[in-house]
């Protein structure tokens, strides 16, 4: 997981192209999404985390943006992806 305030824009981009961050979280609300979700663009880059995979995600307690992923997030409100990290 790295924080959004800790990396330079420069930086992010480079880590975006290499692979490195494939996702982006909110810390506040500990949610996750995909890159190019509407709802992860709008929010303030104090809150916002990035990790490169899902299983980083979720290990670190956050759930699926119900925007950009609503079949991962029906799966996790139902119980199949499991809360961890809390």
């Amino acid at each position: 997981m790295m924080a959004h305030v800790q990396l330079s824009d420069k930086k992010v981009r480079s880590l975006i192209r290499s692979g490195n961050i494939r996702f982006g979280g909110n810390k506040k609300l500990r949610i996750y999404g995909l890159l190019s979700c509407v709802s992860g663009k709008q929010m303030k880059a104090a809150n916002r985390t990035f990790f490169a995979t899902e299983q980083e995600a979720i290990a670190a307690g956050y759930r699926p943006c119900g925007h950009c992923m609503p079949a991962l997030y029906r799966a996790w409100k139902a119980g199949a992806i499991p809360a961890h990290g809390r």
